[in-house]
């Protein structure tokens, strides 16, 4: 997390106060882990600042505490959750899907029946990057051509990794064995790039990504943010209807002088089905009642809205999610509903 994002956090959780509101009887006292990603990313600046903000606003009356912590993404996150190592998780939509249908990557552990979702949290923005030599059109086709090359795709096991396969498998790219794979998090790939060690990264997150903004900064011209054209968006998609149309607006990153149009797919706020439905229906007020504290730490959050808060969730609500959602008039569809 950048010295910024903290002192943001300082402020906001100053500007919230200790106060907490009147304790519930239902609540049962219990310190959650937040399970994020690379601390470079997005998922972990907004993964403390949601455990910050539970701890600050019902710890003191209700005994609920939370502390995030950085992982290697979604995929050992459906892990940790599975094994009660977290009982909360940030995760891309694409992860959740397989989590809900026991297959890609979790074929082998099967569906995942104590997985629930809480939230939408915001898109989670592709950006494919590449050394600005190899550009020659300017979009994916660039890096789909690379095969052979050292690519910086993320992690073992995190959803980076496992979003890039899915993504370029619609370009007929298998990339463990098209590509020469760097593993990494997001700073120490957007390093590989500007040094010369890889030919590309893929780095997907909310907007902006601090190991982005960083590359650019340091790297100008010499690389080179790709755009998808809309036969690219479809082809990327392969029909799961989860990634969609997403546009960087010019200047969002160091010497970006144009739009870029890329792909995007939700990101998500897991728990698990056996956590108390009192403690998870707090959890869930206590975010949307604070919404400002949350969109004052990182610009990814300031999609999040109640009209938004369901769209999209690969699993079904957790009872206390749904709770909260009914009192403020959210309609939930049969399919987000747990079976009895």
């Amino acid at each position: 997390m950048t010295l910024h994002s903290m002192k943001l956090i300082l402020a906001a959780t100053t500007a919230l106060g200790l106060s907490s509101g009147a304790a519930t009887a239902q609540a049962e006292a219990a310190d959650y882990i937040l399970a994020t990603a690379s601390t470079g990313g997005t998922y972990y600046p907004v993964g403390v600042a949601l455990a910050t903000l539970v701890k600050v606003k019902l710890q003191p009356g209700d005994g609920i505490g939370m502390s995030a912590i950085s992982s290697a993404g979604s995929g050992e996150n459906v892990r940790l959750l599975r094994e009660d190592e977290a009982q909360f998780a940030i995760m891309q939509g694409l992860y959740g899907y397989y989590a809900a249908t026991g297959t890609g990557p979790l074929e082998e552990a099967g569906a995942q029946e104590n997985m629930r979702s809480v939230s939408m949290l915001w898109q989670n923005v592709e950006h494919f990057v590449i050394d600005s030599d190899l550009a020659e059109t300017g979009t994916i086709s660039d890096f789909v051509g690379q095969t052979g090359q050292a690519m910086a795709l993320g992690r073992r096991n995190s959803g980076t990794i496992g979003s890039n396969a899915a993504i370029l498998d619609g370009f007929d790219v298998d990339i463990y064995e098209d590509y020469e794979l760097v593993e990494g998090g997001y700073g120490p790939s957007a390093e590989a790039l500007q040094n010369g060690q890889v030919a590309g990264i893929s780095t997907p997150a909310g907007v902006p990504v601090g190991a982005i903004s960083q590359l650019f900064a340091a790297a100008g011209d010499s690389v080179t943010l790709l755009n998808f054209d809309a036969d690219q968006i479809a082809q990327a998609d392969g029909g799961r209807e989860l990634w969609t149309e997403y546009t960087i607006e010019a200047g969002t990153y160091p010497g970006q002088e144009e739009a870029v149009t890329t792909i995007a797919q939700p990101n998500f706020l897991a728990t698990q089905a056996d956590l108390p439905d009192e403690n998870v229906y707090l959890i869930t007020k206590t975010i949307y009642e604070n919404l400002p504290f949350l969109q004052a730490i990182h610009p990814a959050t300031q999609a999040m809205a109640i009209e938004k808060a369901i769209a999209g969730l690969p699993l079904p609500l957790h009872p206390g999610a749904i709770r909260y959602y009914e009192e403020v008039g959210v309609e939930i569809p049969d399919r987000l509903r747990p079976a009895e």
